[in-house]
């Protein structure tokens, strides 16, 4: 089994000769001249809306078909705000004690902060953000000093934006009327996730959580 990460990042010459390997199950070593059988199972991995860059020409559409043979969509860090604490009690505990201190329990408003900001390094600018401050503790309770996570936790918490602010109902309505529009289709140019401005797998993940039945949306006129 090979794990290739950031799918996404390959360039379309990268492109083109990892194809070969999934279609062809052959290759050759650089500077070599045999061809290796390889008969490997490969699981991809991607923050990018890989749907997305196909329709935009920037990845090849065969190559992803290829790969998405069976999706798992990981719902990105501030997608799942209830996981936070248990996150955070498990970052603190393993640094802790690889570092000998003794740190019984978090701050609350350095964990309510935790829970306002949107973490766009996902889940390793959460682990990093807290062995930075295990490293600063000095005593049994973790927290942060004012101004250690950038501005977006503080403005987010002082004027939220209108999708943070909306109410599960408001989302629901917004994205089932949207789905009306665009027939059920979710990804491409004229899909739902982008006259949302979202990711299509974000989109996705919304509406398993809104409990939203996409397929009445198809063929409607």
């Amino acid at each position: 089994t090979i794990f290739l990460d950031e799918i996404g990042e390959l360039t379309p010459e990268m492109q083109i000769a990892l194809l070969r390997v999934l279609q062809e199950k052959e290759f050759e070593r650089v500077g070599g001249n045999r061809t290796i059988q390889a008969d490997v199972r490969v699981i991809a991995a991607t923050n990018r809306d890989l749907q997305r860059h196909v329709a935009e020409g920037r990845f090849r559409a065969d190559l992803y078909y290829r790969l998405n043979v069976f999706p798992i969509h990981a719902p990105s860090l501030k997608e799942r705000i209830d996981d936070i604490p248990i996150l955070v009690d498990y970052f603190i505990s393993r640094f802790a004690t690889r570092m000998g201190k003794r740190i019984r329990q978090i701050d609350r408003r350095t964990l309510e902060a935790f829970e306002r900001y949107s973490w766009p390094g996902n889940i390793r600018e959460l682990q990093n953000v807290i062995e930075r401050g295990v490293i600063l503790a000095d005593g049994e309770v973790f927290r942060l000093e004012p101004g250690t996570l950038p501005k977006d936790s503080q403005n987010s918490s002082e004027a939220p934006t209108s999708e943070s602010s909306d109410t599960r109902e408001q989302q629901k309505a917004r994205i089932e009327a949207v789905l009306k529009e665009t027939r059920g289709r979710i990804a491409g140019p004229d899909g739902a996730a982008a006259r949302l401005g979202i990711p299509a797998s974000t989109l996705e993940s919304r509406i398993k959580t809104l409990k939203i039945n996409k397929h009445l949306f198809r063929g409607n006129p």
